[in-house]
């Protein structure tokens, strides 16, 4: 893609409108030759009965940031990508504030990728541990 760092985050959230990334409130913030970032508040709104954060929410950032990254990083004019597997280690509870993912390649194939994804808190604590797996296929035409 060729797109300045502000016109590819702007992009990357317009495309969330009226999606769960939206309902959650993600926001694509940061990006790098190898990596991009997503932030999300930490609200009742994603809390579990208890209280705390809910590994689906964090599950649903992760999945939505390595998501993002595959369409950033291979050619998303041409191939359509798709998530195959996410795995997450919840090491750490958080209630509020915002959390946010990192997400880098780990394996980046013609047709399958592997992302690692952390997401930490506003204090640079590790939350949690997520694996993404992708997939690309051509578009139909």
């Amino acid at each position: 893609m060729n797109y300045s760092k502000a016109q590819l985050l702007e992009t990357a959230n317009k495309a969330s409108k009226n999606t769960l990334m939206e309902t959650l409130e993600i926001e694509m913030i940061d990006y790098g030759e190898d990596f991009l970032v997503a932030k999300m508040p930490v609200t009742p709104r994603v809390h579990q009965p208890d209280g705390v954060l809910h590994g689906g929410a964090t599950a649903a950032l992760a999945e939505s940031v390595g998501s993002f990254a595959s369409h950033i990083f291979l050619d998303a004019d041409k191939l359509m990508i798709r998530g195959l597997e996410i795995t997450a280690n919840h090491l750490k509870s958080v209630s509020s504030g915002f959390i946010y993912a990192k997400a880098t390649f780990i394996h980046k194939g013609r047709t399958t990728q592997l992302l690692d994804i952390r997401v930490t808190d506003e204090q640079d604590n590790l939350i949690s541990v997520c694996k993404l797996s992708t997939i690309s296929l051509p578009k139909k035409k």
